[in-house]
């Protein structure tokens, strides 16, 4: 199947973070499946409308509508993790929002991917909430198969176990990372990919003791002490972020967004 037009919700994992882009925002799987889909449909157009840091609730209120007006072939939608962070994060709850959202978007005619999330028992910043995790994707999955919507198993890629997937702040994915999951959303799409998400990671030197010692102080100081500060504070890395492809267009690199037309390119 082929799709002419493609729209992306969700928080920081799909926005990109943290894999680097042109002009200062961040590409990310999101872009790299779009680039696949662009290179097999002319005219194909994409939106991407994630903001890091949003909640559940907040993606459902501002993005759903948004994608649902914009009447895309294909819609991702992958929200929650933000939310299961936080001692309140009910999954039950969760599920029931996270349901009448699917709904609305597949009401609407078309194609939803969801997800699930990695699986959290290597993460120290996450591992607490394993269960709570396990619970809430156990009814993304129940909800795909309600509303007919495909689903990328994030839980069981191996490859990202791996922590050279990752970025420093042990929370989101590096450019390797958003690679592995852009080659196990085509898969699911039925898209070919010149990547494989079943990546097997040569094995690695012995880190020393003390060496991962300073490595989890850099950490505590540079990552997780100023995410503790800002959930303290009730504020998010996302508050004065706006969508970087909030409307549905051609496909371009950021780059190419920035070359005036008629220039010349090699």
């Amino acid at each position: 199947m082929t799709y002419t037009s493609y729209v992306a919700i969700g928080d920081s994992f799909t926005e990109g973070l943290n894999d680097p882009g042109h002009d200062r925002h961040f590409r990310g799987w999101a872009d790299r499946v779009a680039e696949r889909l662009a290179a097999l449909e002319p005219g194909f157009r994409y939106a991407n409308l994630a903001v890091r840091g949003k909640l559940l609730e907040q993606i459902v209120e501002h993005q759903v509508p948004a994608a649902v007006e914009l009447k895309p072939d294909l819609i991702t939608f992958c929200a929650g993790g933000n939310d299961l962070l936080r001692p309140g994060g009910d999954p039950d709850r969760m599920a029931k929002t996270f349901a009448r959202a699917v709904r609305d978007l597949r009401a609407m005619g078309a194609e939803v991917v969801l997800f699930t999330g990695v699986d959290p028992r290597d993460t120290p910043l996450m591992r607490h909430v394993r269960g709570r995790c396990a619970t809430f994707y156990l009814h993304v999955r129940s909800i795909a198969d309600l509303y007919g919507c495909r689903v990328v198993d994030q839980w069981s890629m191996q490859s990202l176990r791996d922590w050279r997937a990752w970025s420093e702040d042990r929370l989101h994915m590096n450019a390797e990372g958003h690679r592995l999951v852009a080659a196990k959303v085509c898969e699911v799409l039925g898209v070919p990919s010149e990547d494989d998400w079943r990546y097997t990671w040569p094995p690695r030197e012995r880190v020393d003791r003390r060496v991962k010692l300073r490595e989890d102080r850099l950490w505590l100081r540079e990552h997780l002490l100023p995410w503790v500060g800002r959930r303290l504070r009730g504020r998010s890395s996302g508050d004065a972020v706006d969508p970087k492809r909030p409307s549905l267009g051609p496909y371009l690199t950021m780059a190419d967004a920035k070359t005036p037309p008629g220039d010349a390119r090699t």
